[in-house]
């Protein structure tokens, strides 16, 4: 994979950026998701802290790591978060801008002596978008959508619902990109089984008494997938025919391990200021890193999830397997593109249900955009009902809103929403 052209990614927009203002980034992710090579792409001088000859010198000197040519790059600082500690004492006495990039698949539980607050700036790299895989060329821009122009909307696809169905099981992690369908299925089962033998006792600190027991609360984590069940109901589903239960204690273990390893990321509810908005939800959306990681757990393939044979019961709020897993690469994608225009990314439940957005995007000045996600071709009145909703209660502070499809063309409706097919949409 070395030897191949590097590809450019949405993050590399992001990283340039800041490195011409700021002297280190740590660029922060799952494992195997392509910071190292970002990283490489731009170092002068390297530290592999993976590599056992790296570890060994900088354990006994972590000072070194600002020796060398600039850029530096500190790869999987978390292994000896001393340097850390080191890179920000070189910022300390010289702030010239693009001197460092760390790199780390976790966060440590313990965390560096001093934070980096205003010298080190962490920046989070993501599985690749639709987009970035080349499924097809974007035609709607999300930061065109932020800027509350309404744009015309407009473009046509060919890309189908089983090559949604064909990306969801493939992968973003971008080393498994075009290999055979064994091989990814094979590399995926392989990075589980690291994240339950290996990583998470080392994050963690200690062995995991029952990995099995993991492995259950995990698949049950993965059925929930683009659903607000509470955690209680995920242990319940993750010990059906189990006598034994995880405590409290042991599931918070189990979610602040996996969100440090970067292999979930919740989505959070959305809290409006400044608005009429009362009695929200305040629950987090269930995603994990990658789809492909949740398809794999459950054990589908891209057949089963077209068929809708999983032969898992389906969570409140789940229409489909497919349709979560489709929300969830809708998700992925509006991370990696609202992160590069300075956005944030929640979702939109009233506490009773009566109302729900699947995502809101969010400009810094409390704009949003709100995006529904269908997987169908054809949009109803009755799927842009929420958005019409909201656009009531807030008003011009809804920039836009928008529907997610899987049909074949971009274009807005006579109502003003947007309709818009993942693969279509960019950032």
């Amino acid at each position: 994979m070395a030897d191949l052209p590097y590809q450019r990614r949405v993050v590399d927009i992001e990283l340039d950026e800041l490195l011409s203002g700021v002297a280190a980034v740590s660029l922060e992710g799952p494992r195997a998701v392509g910071k190292t090579r970002t990283g490489m792409e731009r170092a002068a001088t390297a530290y592999r802290l993976d590599l056992p000859e790296t570890r060994a010198v900088l354990t006994a000197d972590p000072r070194r790591v600002a020796v060398g040519d600039r850029p530096v790059l500190v790869d999987e600082w978390q292994v000896l978060p001393e340097t850390w500690d080191a890179v920000r004492h070189a910022v300390d006495a010289d702030r010239t801008p693009g001197q460092f990039i760390l790199t780390g698949s976790a966060a440590p539980r313990e965390a560096p002596v001093h934070p980096g607050a205003g010298r080190i700036v962490s920046l989070r790299m993501r599985p690749m978008s639709l987009a970035e895989r080349g499924v097809g060329p974007p035609t709607v821009s999300l930061r065109t959508l932020l800027s509350g122009r309404r744009p015309a909307v407009e473009g046509q696809t060919g890309v189908s619902l089983d090559d949604y169905a064909r990306e969801i099981v493939q992968s973003g992690l971008p080393g498994l990109r075009g290999l055979p369908s064994r091989a990814i299925r094979a590399q995926l089962d392989g990075y589980i089984d690291q994240v339950i033998d290996r990583d998470f006792k080392e994050l963690g600190g200690r062995s995991v008494r029952n990995p099995a027991a993991l492995r259950r609360w995990l698949r049950a984590y993965a059925a929930a997938v683009s659903t607000t069940v509470s955690y209680e109901k995920i242990r319940d589903a993750a010990t059906a025919g189990h006598d034994e239960k995880p405590t409290k204690v042991t599931v918070l273990n189990y979610l602040d391990t996996l969100e440090r390893l970067w292999l979930i990321e919740p989505v959070p509810a959305w809290a409006p200021s400044g608005t009429s908005l009362r009695r929200l939800a305040g629950g987090p959306k269930h995603q994990l890193a990658d789809p492909a990681l949740a398809a794999r757990l459950l054990g589908v393939h891209e057949d089963a999830l077209l068929a809708g044979e999983s032969g898992m019961r389906l969570f409140p709020g789940q229409e489909s397997l497919l349709g979560a897993l489709f929300e969830s690469l809708v998700g992925l994608n509006l991370r990696v593109y609202a992160q590069v225009a300075e956005a944030r990314v929640s979702h939109f439940r009233t506490r009773g249900g009566d109302h729900e957005i699947d995502f809101i995007i969010e400009r810094p000045d409390q704009g949003v955009v709100a995006v529904e996600v269908k997987l169908a071709r054809t949009i109803r009145d009755v799927d842009v009902r929420h958005v019409q909703w909201l656009r009531e209660r807030i008003g011009d502070r809804l920039l836009d809103a928008v529907v997610i499809s899987t049909g074949p063309e971009a274009y807005r409706r006579t109502d003003g929403v947007a309709v818009v097919p993942a693969v279509l949409l960019g950032p």
